[in-house]
């Protein structure tokens, strides 16, 4: 039988212990003959990142010994400061970036005895999206030098497994240069090729990039090379090579990231002559979905991979909801598998046996393997089980919203096993935007939205304008329309959600991170639909973040203002911090003081003023955090904040998540100046 509380009272087993203590965060997913690789970042680790293996025989175990100068290795890259794929392996052989001294290293699983073989020299010299070619002896990688006086230089490079540059640097060869950016090298089956993606300023990857392939010399060089696909308006993504050496790639030029099959790649020896005037592309499968997703924020993503000779194993979304299939490489035929579980990561297959981070509506993402029609779950996210704690089911939402557009995203009403609201009271809504503005929030079970969800709060999880999965005209919609856009659909689905009796409009909330924090911002300075606002490291001074911004965005502000002059009005006129003003309902702030991405003093910049000008404000510094957290007891801090402010500014009830079974009890209670 239900007990009847307050919406926002309710005690919940999930606890902030629940998210970092009792779970991991799973990524980067790869198949080596039978064995299985992934990383697991561990925030009761102090966020490290942990290379794991299950061998054929369903052994679990962590891979990589201690570095020479023992240290436990931290799998990670900061190449574009977000990252990515930071290890490769091939037959046993991994290459991995140690993100303790930014060097890479070799590891041999057949001879654990010669330990990790350091392949790089120390040095601000960063390295990802790493290819091994066994047979010449050397890792493809993206090499982003930080050595120099002015902004990094980006190249492919060609690094020699057995150790040398790790004291020569000069051994190094550089294979690609001349470009703002590089990514994605991809040997083919037989050796004989290699295909990268490259794009300039002032354009992001998934605006103009270019698809090279080039021929490969036996000491790695490159020799006759071609342009397949990209530029002239239009991008690509993913390139990976079949068993019969035809290449197959992601491209926009429809509209939609569809896949593209290229054929007439000499194969080892036949005639290489001339083989670039022989190259057919086409569409594989042309469709309004999304196949793949762009070489974007992180290195390697990887949608889909080679099945068998004649099929691929992709994943795809329509509407941010996505499935699984093949599609036959002689006639694009599409076959959507239907196993329970909707593809979140990477999709890796070899000999048959398919492997993927995946997600569904009852489970946390999970590493699922596919064999023979029978699906098996090799590793999941943590220990904690759904049921019985009453699930929130996501429900696909769309609106209209401002020049006669849709909007489009996800609510979870409040649910929980043991509680429900009281009679004639509405339920707060917390607005949730993502950290784009081209990421795309996915439904399924996820402990941060369900930690908001079962103690009383609905959650709408948005898709703004500019959001990936919807098609080319969507994202670009929100070009020079940043602070506006973005802000018009968060306001418009809060109002949906109000009109269709669901949630109370005096308690409205809307939080985000990063891009997301920066529409927060701007949201409360031209809306009065919310009353409770939380920005975690969000932009407040747009020509403040232009002027300190990394390399790989140095001009995508631009881009969403629709100028690249700083000097340009529009910058002030949308930056939060000049509408101090207009902001009348109570902010918390949330920033990682060590951010190399949005710095700490845009943060307290923004606290500072709020707090001289009277309004309600709170601040929470994390301290050694960088752009995003990763410290288990600050991400614990970091929820009990934002349930603390929330609770004062509602005057929602005192109310514990300590309860026999249900978990430890909140304790921190964040500090609100102003609040009346």
């Amino acid at each position: 039988m239900s007990t009847t509380a307050p919406f926002g009272t309710w005690p919940s087993p999930i606890t902030p212990g629940t998210i970092t203590t009792r779970t991991v965060l799973l990524s980067q997913v790869r198949v080596d003959g039978a064995d299985t690789y992934w990383v697991e970042q561990r925030a009761s680790q102090a966020g490290r990142n942990v290379l794991l293996r299950r061998n054929g025989d369903g052994q679990i175990g962590e891979v990589l010994p201690l570095t020479p100068a023992d240290e436990l290795v931290d799998v990670r890259t900061r190449v574009h400061e977000y990252g990515g794929r930071a290890y490769a392996v091939d037959s046993g052989i991994i290459v991995v970036s140690h993100a303790g001294d930014g060097r890479l290293y070799r590891y041999d699983v057949a001879h654990r005895m010669r330990g990790l073989v350091p392949l790089t020299i120390y040095g601000d010299v960063r390295h990802g999206d790493l290819e091994i070619d066994t047979g010449r002896g050397l890792v493809y990688a993206v090499r982003e030098d930080h050595r120099g006086s002015g902004e990094a230089v980006n190249t492919l490079v060609a690094i020699p497994l057995d150790g040398s540059a790790a004291r020569d640097d000069s051994r190094v060869r550089t294979l690609v240069s001349g470009t703002d950016f590089v990514v994605a090298p991809t040997l083919s089956p037989d050796g004989e090729h290699l295909a990268w993606i490259t794009w300039d300023h002032p354009g992001m990857p998934w605006d103009n990039a270019s698809l090279h392939v080039g021929d490969l010399g036996p000491d790695g060089t490159l020799g006759e090379q071609t342009l397949v696909d990209g530029g002239n308006g239009h991008s690509v993504s993913e390139p990976r090579w079949t068993e019969e050496c035809e290449l197959v790639h992601g491209s926009n030029a429809s509209g939609f990231w569809n896949l593209y099959r290229t054929e007439g790649f000499p194969v080892r020896g036949t005639n290489r002559t001339g083989w670039s005037e022989k190259l057919r592309t086409r569409p594989l499968h042309p469709a309004e979905a999304t196949f793949t997703n762009p070489a974007s924020w992180q290195l390697g993503p990887h949608s889909f991979d080679v099945l068998d000779s004649e099929h691929i194993i992709t994943s795809w979304a329509r509407d941010a909801v996505s499935h699984l299939g093949t599609i036959k490489l002689a006639n694009g035929e599409l076959e959507e598998w239907n196993v329970g579980w909707q593809p979140i990561g990477n999709v890796a297959s070899n000999a048959g046996r398919v492997v993927m981070l995946a997600s569904n509506e009852m489970s946390m993402p999970s590493i699922v393997e596919v064999k023979n029609g029978t699906v098996k779950v090799l590793r999941g996210s943590g220990e904690f089980v759904p049921e019985g704690t009453g699930v929130s089911f996501p429900e696909p939402v769309s609106w209209p919203t401002s020049d006669g557009d849709t909007a489009h995203g996800f609510y979870y009403p409040p649910t929980s096993a043991s509680h429900t609201g009281p009679d004639g009271e509405l339920a707060p809504l917390i607005v949730n935007v993502h950290g784009g503005p081209t990421a795309t929030a996915v439904p399924g079970y996820d402990l941060r939205i369900q930690y908001w969800t079962s103690r009383g709060f609905g959650y709408l999880d948005v898709n703004y304008r500019g959001s990936m999965g919807y098609g080319t005209g969507y994202r670009k919609a929100l070009e020079g329309k940043w602070g506006i856009y973005d802000v018009d659909d968060c306001v418009n689905g809060a109002q949906h959600l109000v009109d269709a009796g669901l949630v109370d409009p005096r308690r409205i909330a809307i939080r985000g991170g990063s891009a997301g924090g920066f529409t927060v911002l701007s949201a409360i300075t031209r809306s009065s639909v919310f009353t409770a606002a939380s920005s975690c490291f969000g932009v407040t001074d747009l020509k403040r973040l232009v002027r300190t911004t990394h390399k790989f965005e140095s001009h995508y502000i631009g881009q969403l203002m629709g100028t690249q002059d700083i000097d340009d009005p529009v910058l002030d006129e949308r930056s939060p911090i000049n509408h101090i003003e207009d902001i009348n309902v109570p902010l918390l702030l949330i920033q990682g003081s060590e951010d190399p991405i949005v710095p700490a003093e845009q943060a307290t910049a923004m606290y500072e003023a709020l707090k001289e000008a009277g309004a309600p404000v709170a601040l929470e510094v994390f301290q050694g955090e960088g752009h995003g957290f990763r410290l288990a007891t600050n991400i614990r801090r970091r929820y009990e904040a934002e349930l603390s402010f929330y609770r004062q500014v509602w005057r929602i009830g005192a109310a514990s998540s300590h309860a026999e079974g249900q978990g430890e009890e909140e304790t921190f209670t964040v500090k609100v100046e102003n609040l009346h």
